[in-house]
């Protein structure tokens, strides 16, 4: 028993990453999946209810036990000719269709609607033991309007072809269940299926007015990336999304990046202005507080023009550290860091606000960790403040603040200079070892340690000594 728990315990430590495979399906085709969506839907609702009102003697039991005893309990066969739900054999009645239902994909929505009415019981346990975002939150309610799409197995509900350039699927047309045959895909993702050890999953079939496509999770094996004497260190600002900087051991900088998506940035900053202006002409006229769902539209398209800001600015750190064969991409601990400067309403407030730096670091971190790197986080503090030559403090331009002097009368770029302490702080806390780490890389000072500003020059001086 011990050993087929280490071995599930394994299986589950690996990391899952999900992949969009775009299906270029007719017309014809593409109305059958998405009659196949809403059929699975009309199925899975009753199957809440019927989850739900049993819970009670659910609740103890393991995932594989829970599909076993639902299915018990509503589907009627020669062996189970008496079902104990009387009120799904109505639905059943009431719809037809449902006893063609294929048995891999009924076992997929007993899935499902276990695992909706699990999360619903969670967080009303969570909201009873008056954990909430307000006292007056009221408490979550159980939906069965699920908008969930459907899972589809290998072999039963879909089949690839030897390259996975086509794909046969299951689908239901209106009266039966056929198989649609040679459905092309245009697109893989990121093609995570064609690296050695990893495992593609059981996809689902996403179909709307907009998509067809597949959602195609991938079991990522993980690989160890080999160790280097550089890293990669990259600044985040505000005036360039990124500066990224390749800093070796003895204080060389051996590459230098800046990463700034200007277009997505300005396309952005037009919607947020529009926001403001409409905003300021609805007050005008109103004289009151703007209504729920003010310019819902604008906000949402530049929240995901930001979201695609951040993910351009990922792609971009990653391959500028694979060109340099480096296994440590190193950030600055920014986590809660919020923005005290610019007052409420100005273009610098505006700027904070939508600084995406938080959104940068967690995909670049799942993205990195999955191609066996590794991400560390040091101390912020000062980096930006001295200059990297080891001259002292440095003086931000009034006209462009990315500039700066030092006191040697040197003119830089304050992000890229930045970026080499951040490299340095890196090598110097690993260098010196564990008496200086709580202050190098968790932001707290080891009794009886320097508190001088560490720069790309100590780590050259510690390098020669």
């Amino acid at each position: 028993m011990s050993q087929k728990k280490t071995k599930n315990q394994t299986k589950s430590q690996k990391p899952i990453r999900t992949d969009v495979w775009d299906l270029s399906a007719t017309e014809s085709q593409k109305h059958q999946m998405a009659l196949t969506v809403a059929e699975y839907r009309r199925f899975l609702r009753p199957l809440v209810l019927v989850v739900n009102a049993r819970w009670i003697s659910l609740g103890n039991l393991t995932t594989k036990e829970r599909v076993n005893a639902v299915e018990k309990i509503i589907h009627q066969t020669a062996k189970n000719p008496v079902t104990k739900q009387q009120y799904f054999q109505k639905v059943v009645s009431k719809y037809p269709s449902f006893r063609k239902f294929p048995s891999y994909l009924r076992r997929a929505a007993i899935a499902d609607a276990i695992g909706i009415v699990s999360s619903f019981h969670s967080r009303y346990r969570q909201w009873q033991s008056g954990i909430r975002k307000s006292r007056e939150a009221r408490p979550p309610k159980l939906t069965v309007m699920c908008n969930s799409y459907p899972a589809l197995y290998k072999g039963q509900q879909i089949i690839y072809n030897s390259n996975y350039s086509r794909v046969a699927l299951k689908v239901w047309n209106g009266t039966d269940w056929i198989w649609l045959l040679g459905i092309k895909v245009k697109k893989h993702g990121l093609n995570r299926h064609l690296i050695t050890g990893n495992k593609i999953q059981s996809p689902a079939l996403v179909v709307n007015k907009k998509t067809c496509q597949l959602s195609m999770p991938v079991q990522v094996e993980k690989v160890k990336m080999a160790s280097a004497d550089c890293v990669c260190s990259v600044d985040l600002g505000i005036n360039n999304a990124a500066t990224a900087s390749i800093v070796a051991k003895n204080g060389t900088v051996k590459a230098r990046k800046f990463i700034n998506p200007a277009r997505d940035i300005d396309r952005r900053n037009q919607r947020r202005m529009m926001i403001s202006k409409k905003s300021k002409q609805t007050k005008n006229l109103i004289e009151s507080a703007l209504p729920k769902g003010f310019c819902q539209g604008l906000y949402r398209k530049s929240a995901n023009i930001n979201l695609e800001i951040s993910r351009v600015v990922m792609r971009n750190i990653i391959k500028f550290a694979k060109t340099y064969n480096v296994k440590v991409i190193v950030f600055e601990n920014l986590a809660g860091w919020k923005a005290k400067a610019g007052k409420k309403g100005s273009l610098q407030k505006q700027k904070f606000h939508l600084w995406c730096h938080r959104k940068i670091v967690s995909s670049t971190q799942e993205r990195w960790s999955e191609l066996g790197g590794e991400i560390v986080f040091i101390n912020p503090k000062y980096t930006s403040a001295y200059a990297f030559d080891g001259s002292g403090k440095v003086r931000r331009d009034k006209d462009n603040y990315s500039l700066c002097r030092f006191n040697t009368g040197k003119r830089y770029n304050a992000d890229l200079s930045a970026s080499y302490n951040i490299g340095a702080r890196y090598w110097y806390g690993l260098l010196l070892g564990d008496k200086y780490f709580s202050r190098v890389y968790e932001g707290k000072s080891s009794h009886g340690t320097s508190r001088t500003p560490i720069t790309l020059d100590t780590l050259r001086n510690l390098s020669v000594s």
